[in-house]
């Protein structure tokens, strides 16, 4: 088994004679790595991960950590990686959740590439190309033969039919249908006051409701600028939060989303 001087490899990882480990790789505990498969440099594996055949990950991925998952208590979960895959520069994949199976799963075939991340609990299928800087969130499903555009956002538990092609730069909110070509554009909007945000953070209900009702004074009520801000300083109760608002628009030199 060719590892290279540099490379940290537990104890407990089970590696095939014909793996290799390339220079400054560190592959964790409960990790098992098939014939063939190539960690080219600075690759980083956690367990419990379980890697097949003829895969080549390239440097700076990291495979199998902790998911960026508020819920996740350090339960035990694991990552699942098929064969033949080509992992590029710098993809993220994390191991699953207890509420999503426990099992982050990547099947065979497949080309991620560079900055691709696989949030928890996410199934892609066999032969799936996930183009530079895809987002796939938690729970989501990529079915066989699918292609995701560069730049593109899946959001959470939605799924991508087999054989789909989604355009790059979309914004995925909803299922995309099996042998379709979907481009999903969302243009600049603003939807009103960050109420979830705010209301975590400690700010009352009144605060709030004076901030969103500047906002649509600002973008919903067919009024220019200097319109909105006038209406605002009339019939909105001032507080730190309202100057912010308005001292922001101000020094805005390029102009404010609507």
């Amino acid at each position: 088994m060719p590892v290279h001087p540099t490379a940290i490899v537990d104890p407990q990882a089970c590696i095939a004679e014909t793996a290799v480990i390339g220079p400054y790789s560190i592959v964790g505990a409960e990790v098992e790595i098939g014939a063939g498969t190539r960690l080219m440099a600075h690759v980083y594996v956690d367990g419990p991960t379980r890697i097949g055949e003829e895969n080549t990950f390239y440097p700076y991925s990291t495979v199998g950590v902790a998911p960026q998952d508020l819920k996740y208590k350090g339960e035990r979960s694991e990552t699942r990686i098929g064969n033949r895959n080509r992992i590029r520069e710098f993809v993220t994949i994390h191991r699953g959740t207890e509420g999503g199976g426990r099992v982050t799963r990547i099947g065979d075939g497949n080309l991620l590439m560079a900055y691709v991340h696989v949030a928890h609990d996410v199934q892609v299928a066999d032969h799936v190309v996930l183009a530079n800087a895809v987002t796939l969130g938690g729970h989501v499903l990529v079915g066989e033969w699918a292609v995701v555009g560069a730049s593109t956002g899946v959001h959470q538990f939605c799924r991508i039919g087999r054989h789909a092609i989604v355009g790059g730069y979309s914004v995925i909110t909803q299922d995309v249908l099996p042998f379709s070509t979907t481009v999903s554009e969302r243009a600049n909007k603003v939807f009103g006051a960050n109420r979830t945000g705010l209301e975590r953070r400690g700010f009352s209900a009144e605060r709030i409701e004076e901030l969103q009702k500047a906002l649509r004074l600002l973008t919903h009520a067919g009024l220019n600028t200097s319109q909105a801000v006038e209406r605002i300083r009339a019939e909105v109760v001032s507080s730190p939060e309202l100057e912010e608002l308005l001292g922001f628009i101000a020094q805005s030199e390029r102009g404010f989303v609507k």
